[in-house]
């Protein structure tokens, strides 16, 4: 079970987490509302994230070749996904010294690991996209059908 203080540490209290992450008692647990690996899991089924990933996972790009390459994504959007990003250890910022500035954002080890884990799901929606099209398409007419 997952420490009942856990849930969003930040700050001062960032030593509740640590104690979690000490304490050999505490086993994850991803049904718990308050564990940690909940916002593990918010990065894997984040849309925007996912994609970060697996194109830093080809190259480091800048942010403007990220926001080009990711259509629909807002700036403000994809500079709060790199920041989770990068806070979660999964990319590294790196400030170039231009002028201007130029920043530069590259996959880490762990994020490698968690790209590998998001390629599977990846290759599903793909290899399957025909399929959810057709059912989705069959629902909506079926629940027509019963308005009617």
């Amino acid at each position: 079970m997952c420490s009942p203080d856990y849930a969003g540490v930040t700050g001062k209290r960032a030593g509740k987490r640590l104690q979690w992450i000490e304490d050999p008692k505490m086993k994850p647990d991803v049904y718990a509302a308050n564990c940690p690996t909940r916002q593990i899991l918010d990065r894997v089924g984040d849309k925007w994230a996912v994609l970060i990933l697996l194109l830093l996972r080809e190259e480091p790009m800048r942010f403007n070749q990220l926001r080009r390459t990711i259509e629909g994504i807002s700036q403000k959007m994809l500079s709060q996904v790199l920041k989770s990003l990068e806070r979660d250890g999964l990319i590294k910022r790196r400030a170039i010294a231009t002028v201007p500035v130029t920043v530069e954002y590259s996959i880490t080890q762990l994020g490698l690991t968690l790209a590998a884990a998001v390629d599977p799901l990846r290759d599903w929606a793909e290899q399957n996209l025909k399929d959810v099209l057709a059912a989705q398409r069959r629902y909506d007419a079926q629940k027509e059908e019963e308005a009617a």
